[in-house]
């Protein structure tokens, strides 16, 4: 729908405004798109120069952080002599983004006159609905420190046909390459501590380090480790194309016999070879209690939450909506949560390399202060011929190394995304559905031996967590396959849940939240809902994949296991309050409300009592 007529594109903005409540408008569907990378709606290889010598765009601030902020809003003045409803504001970066030369597997019918997709955009009309008829407006831009400068440039023919008509001045960050977005993460033991971030410095520019210590003690320093990858890294398109951006360097520092429970501050460091020093901002954290320790221990698990854009880019395609509100609702209660799993689909970068900075910009505020802990999910690792368990383009051509690179797991090997972690009475046992847990497999040995490890008289709480459904699941395409759950998941498994008498296994994947009851071989062996007391003889199955993506439907039928099903984003809170007494919450990220809870209250004999295939055949002594 295109018009440059003024007065009917101002009603038809207002009518749009009143009905989505969204000032994007003026192309038919934009709102119908929901589960589509935005960045990859932008036919880039098509877009061609055609200059207008009215047409304008100019960006302000020239020089942002200052202050050394991380993250700045930045106005762009834009005109047009010819507006339509289509046109367009791309925020590139680097600034200079056309290129003579392009990869070779960006040719389409002939070599593109931009390589690289945008890190954000908006429609020109997104917060000026007179637009169309002056020609004329300004939008904002929230950007954050990605380790180079940035341009914005205006284009007509929408996103299918991109026509550029005019490119903003650069601006950028007083220091580019600053360190940012410190990710803490459980190291291999108990007391120790990972701390990951992003830095435009490589390891021939400057020493990476932490300077850290306990909030009343003397300071000290532990080096980093440096690592990068390039665009040969990456399996496919658009990760080694259009969507590919220089990462930067990544580096992790091991803070090690930390004391339990004790507050450590710490910051960010780069020694230049000069005798200089790069700072980042200060910031704290906890550090683990000791194994088995009886104290008030708060966890946040959930699934598929990706990231948003705060200035309203990209999102006229609702393609994360509740990513945000889960994100700010987390935050909000920081002071009352300990750890966090994200359990799979992490950014939703889907091979656009720059999401993954906008991601970790986002959940710098938990990131920098509780340890923050993944499982793999498809749309970090699928891709086809590459050793993933699935043949889907999911991961849009990153096939792990993204995930494997920007965030720390406590895994013997990172391309094989499944670890045990302990915290306090806590057990975790994560799995990684994107490689083979078939009994048999390397995977299923692993998750036997997690379980098997876990001393139920120090760490009651046994807690197994994966992103695809391999438990229970009445989501509409697992019930339309007949399976209620993944092929060959909980066949493979629950004889291993039983036998070590697994609390609860969570999910996500299916981006809604449900319960079951506890369950055995599609049989409720408790039928209570609200409180679970005594014997423990079956697993209560969770998936909680409502983080923050497009919802997924529920079937019309409810299965006899379903015990609670909730069509809403949101986030589970696991509390131990001592080693017989749990609280489960499910709580909505629209409000921090909880929906659906229960009590468990089970004493070291209750785990210890023989039920269905959780013991081995015995004889009597003779």
């Amino acid at each position: 729908m295109r018009s440059t007529s003024g007065s009917a594109v101002v009603l038809l903005l207002l009518f749009l405004l009143s009905v989505v409540g969204s000032a994007v408008s003026g192309v038919v569907g934009r709102h119908d798109l929901a589960g589509v990378q935005p960045l990859s709606r932008v036919a880039i290889h098509k877009a061609r120069l055609a200059l207008e010598d009215k047409a304008s765009a100019k960006a302000s601030p020239l020089l942002l952080g200052i202050k050394g902020e991380d993250t700045e809003w930045v106005t762009v003045e834009i005109g047009s002599p010819k507006p339509t409803a289509d046109d367009w504001i791309g925020v590139f970066s680097p600034a200079k983004f056309n290129a003579s030369t392009c990869a070779s597997e960006n040719d389409k019918d002939e070599v593109p006159l931009i390589c690289s997709a945008p890190i954000k955009y908006q429609f020109a009309n997104y917060s000026n609905p007179d637009y169309g008829r002056t020609g004329k407006g300004f939008l904002r831009f929230q950007l954050i420190n990605q380790r180079a400068d940035f341009s914005f440039a205006l284009f007509s023919g929408g996103l299918d046909n991109p026509r550029l008509i005019a490119v903003s001045n650069a601006i950028s960050f007083a220091n580019p390459k600053a360190p940012v977005y410190p990710r803490l993460a459980q190291g291999k033991s108990w007391n120790e501590m990972t701390i990951t971030w992003t830095s435009g410095y490589d390891i021939n520019e400057a020493l990476p380090f932490v300077e850290w210590g306990s909030k009343w003690g003397p300071a000290t320093r532990s080096p980093a480790g440096t690592l990068t990858f390039n665009r040969g890294s990456m399996c496919g398109s658009p990760a080694r194309t259009f969507g590919w951006r220089d990462p930067g360097f990544i580096h992790t520092s091991y803070l090690k016999e930390l004391w339990p429970n004790a507050e450590y501050t710490y910051k960010l460091g780069h020694q230049l070879f000069n005798g200089s020093y790069i700072w980042s901002k200060s910031y704290s954290f906890h550090a683990s209690p000791y194994p088995g320790q009886n104290s008030l221990q708060q966890v946040i698990i959930f699934g598929d939450m990706g990231k948003a854009e705060r200035d309203g880019s990209n999102e006229y395609n609702n393609y994360q909506p509740g990513s945000l509100n889960t994100t700010d609702m987390i935050v909000k209660d920081l002071d009352n949560i300990d750890i966090v799993f994200h359990i799979g689909d992490i950014s939703y970068a889907n091979g656009y390399i720059s999401q993954w900075d906008q991601f970790t910009a986002q959940v710098e505020p938990i990131t920098s202060r509780v340890p923050y802990m993944l499982a793999s999910g498809n749309h970090e690792r699928d891709w086809p011929n590459t050793g993933s368990f699935y043949e889907t383009t999911d991961s849009g051509g990153e096939c792990g190394v993204l995930a494997e690179t920007m965030f720390y797991i406590p895994a013997e090997n990172s391309a094989k995304y499944w670890y045990s972690t302990d915290f306090g009475m806590f057990h975790f046992c994560i799995a990684d559905t994107e490689h083979d847990w078939r009994e048999g497999s390397e995977q299923y040995k692993f998750i036997e031996h997690c379980l098997a490890s876990a001393d139920r008289k120090k760490q009651p709480w046994l807690i197994f967590a994966a992103h695809r459904v391999l438990g229970y699941s009445s989501g509409m395409s697992y019930a339309a396959e007949g399976s209620f759950e993944e092929p060959m998941g909980r066949e493979s498994l629950q004889k291993l849940w039983q036998k070590y008498r697994v609390d609860i296994a969570l999910f996500g994947h299916v981006h809604n939240y449900e319960r079951t009851c506890p369950i055995y071989q599609n049989q409720c062996v408790n039928n209570e809902k609200l409180h679970y007391s005594g014997t423990m003889n079956g697993t209560i199955h969770v998936v909680v994949g409502g983080g923050g993506s497009h919802l997924s439907n529920f079937s019309g039928t409810v299965p006899k296991w379903s015990i609670f099903r909730d069509l809403a984003f949101g986030f589970v809170k696991l509390t131990a309050f001592n080693h017989s007494s749990l609280l489960f919450e499910y709580k909505r990220s629209s409000d921090g409300k909880v929906y659906d809870s229960f009590t468990i209250s089970r004493d070291y004999r209750d785990v210890l009592a023989c039920v269905h295939d959780s013991c081995p055949p015995t004889t009597l002594a003779t």
